[in-house]
């Protein structure tokens, strides 16, 4: 009986890596990596207009336009300021946001 034991511990120990190894192994899975859709280098160009509600997270290439004289631009009126959305030139209220005007192309 003893030598019985004996065996069966001895064959547990050497069997026991055996199973661990294959227990830890990753599985093996037939898994197809999805293409992930690389990000565009600038937002998508918004199409404003007159009395939208101006949002500066849509708007391509976002920036104050200090000197719009640079531009052939008009000064903005009390409460407005020119911004750049793209190529576009975009009067907008300081305030609300509202757009006032919109002019396409304006910056090359």
């Amino acid at each position: 009986m003893r030598n019985f034991l004996m065996v069966i511990a001895a064959t547990t120990m050497a069997l026991a890596p055996l199973a661990t190894t294959s227990a830890n192994a990753a599985p093996k899975h037939n898994v197809e990596k999805k293409a992930s859709k690389a990000k565009p280098k600038y937002k998508q160009q918004h199409r404003w207009a007159k009395g939208q509600k101006f949002d500066q997270r849509y708007a391509a290439n976002y920036r104050v336009i200090k000197n719009p004289k640079t531009y052939h631009l008009h000064n903005a009126p009390r409460g407005y300021q020119w911004v750049q959305s793209g190529n576009d030139a975009v009067l907008v209220a300081i305030t609300g946001g509202l757009i006032g005007a919109v002019i396409a192309n304006a910056i090359k």
